[in-house]
């Protein structure tokens, strides 16, 4: 059996030993559709809360005074010099009676004591949202350098805090993440060892009458693959559900942190699903191959002879 014929004899008894050793199939699918969603959680949990930190740093503005005597041509100059700052997201023009009206509404019953002054003490400013908060204190040193800036009021302690956070929060998820897929990838060539220990018999049938190390691999790299690819399609669906269920739960806890929730699933549903199969096949085929491997080496070594 040659070329074609034995590549389509080998696949076929890849599939047909995912059925015929069904318990241990069930197993490392078990074990790997386990490590996945715990990635897929990681995962999700990383994206929301920098989605949320992102929230509280567009609230985090900075507003920067206009000088009195400024003439509006010299305000509009001044507003294209803050837009071509490179971390300015967005700077809008704030009039002075905007934000003396605002002021009022926030004072609420107390506005009454700013009855009667003729004068609008507050100055015109410009609102400005960064995108990197890492550079916020450069960024600040920048504005107050700009000509006809009166002052610049910001909050750089909870900048500095925010920014803290992400770096601790991507850290952190990242290590997670990393660490599942190193105990995926070893728990599921355990697995694979395990199966094959229970197959030995077949294995030295196979290797007695000349079967290539390559020829004995073949079959137990699909089988890893398959259980793979059918471990990340579960996993994919059963970390949708809990994501949702998640979300509904904690609904109302979720819109106080400046958004109107969590992201929707189905910005990353494609991605993890990707992700999920690339890592289960990589998985069960590494795995596969890797114990394999070990496995026919013991045997060579024992006297058996390729």
């Amino acid at each position: 059996m040659r070329g074609g014929g034995s590549i389509g004899y080998l696949t076929k008894e890849g599939f047909r030993n995912v059925y015929v050793n069904r318990l241990m199939s069930i197993a490392s699918i078990s074990v790997l559709f386990s490590c996945l969603i715990m990635i897929g959680t990681a995962f999700l949990m990383l994206v929301n809360i920098d989605y949320f930190i992102s929230g509280i740093e567009e609230q985090n503005v900075i507003l920067v005074f206009i000088k009195d005597e400024a003439s509006q041509l010299q305000a509009e100059e001044l507003g294209e010099d803050i837009r071509a700052l490179s971390n300015v997201k967005n700077c809008v023009f704030v009039p002075k009676e905007e934000a003396f009206r605002q002021q009022l509404e926030e004072l609420g019953d107390s506005a009454y004591l700013f009855e009667g002054m003729e004068k609008n003490p507050l100055p015109d400013a410009f609102k400005v949202t960064i995108k990197d908060m890492e550079q916020f204190d450069a960024t600040v040193q920048k504005l107050n350098s700009i000509d006809n800036v009166l002052r610049v009021r910001d909050n750089g302690d909870l900048a500095s805090k925010l920014a803290l956070l992400r770096r601790a929060v991507s850290v952190i998820s990242i290590g997670i993440i990393s660490l599942l897929l190193v105990v995926s990838l070893f728990i599921i060539a355990n697995t694979v060892r395990i199966t094959m220990f229970s197959r030995r018999l077949e294995i030295s049938i196979m290797k007695s009458v000349g079967a290539t190390n390559w020829f004995v691999r073949w079959p137990f790299m699909l089988e890893g693959m398959i259980l793979g690819a059918v471990s990340g399609i579960l996993a994919t669906l059963a970390v949708w559900g809990v994501y949702r269920a998640v979300v509904g739960a904690f609904a109302n806890l979720l819109t106080s942190f400046g958004r109107s929730g969590a992201l929707p699933f189905k910005n990353y549903a494609f991605l993890l699903l990707l992700s999920f199969l690339a890592i289960g096949i990589a998985a069960g085929a590494l795995g596969s191959f890797t114990s394999i491997g070990k496995y026919l080496k013991e045997q060579e070594s024992a006297g058996i002879e390729e």
